[in-house]
C-alpha cells in the first residue's frame, strides 16, 4: 500500500497540512502512521479528504461530518444520515436560488452597459435586504 506524507496529501487534496492535522485530531481522518517522525496516510485517505471538503461545501458542520463518516452502517445510522441530508437539501436549494439571483443581477448590469454605478437605474431598484 502506498502512503502519502502530510505535505503531499495536502497538495493533492488542495488543503493545508494544518487542516489535515486538525481533522485527524477531531477524528475525521484516521490516525496517521509515523515514518521518520512524519505523518503519513494511506493514499486512500485522499478520497476521505475529498468527501470532507464536499460535505463542508454543502454546509455540513464538522460535527455533522464526523457523524456522516462514522463507520457505523447500521439501519439507524443510515436513517440518521438520510435525515441529515434531507434537512440540508432545502438549505442548498435556497443557496442555489440566491446565487442564481446574484448571477442574473450581474448579467443585467452587463446588459445595461451604463457602467455609471452612482446613477444606474438597475442598482436603484435592487433590493439589498
Amino acid at each position: 500500500m502506498r502512503y502519502l506524507p502530510i505535505g503531499e496529501l495536502a497538495d493533492k487534496a488542495r488543503v493545508r497540512a494544518s487542516a489535515l492535522r486538525y481533522w485527524e485530531e477531531r477524528g475525521l481522518l484516521p490516525g496517521a502512521r509515523r515514518e521518520g517522525g512524519r505523518r503519513v496516510w494511506p493514499a486512500t485517505a485522499l478520497r476521505r479528504v475529498a468527501l470532507i471538503r464536499m460535505a463542508q461545501r454543502a454546509g455540513f458542520t464538522l460535527a455533522e461530518i464526523t457523524q456522516l463518516l462514522a463507520a457505523d452502517t447500521t439501519p439507524s445510522a443510515t436513517r440518521q444520515w438520510r435525515d441529515m441530508a434531507a434537512r440540508k437539501l432545502p438549505e442548498l436549494d435556497r443557496h442555489i436560488a440566491q446565487t442564481q439571483a446574484l448571477r442574473q443581477a450581474v448579467a443585467d448590469c452587463l446588459e445595461c452597459g451604463c457602467m455609471n454605478f452612482d446613477q444606474c437605474e438597475l442598482l436603484g431598484t435592487t433590493n439589498l435586504e
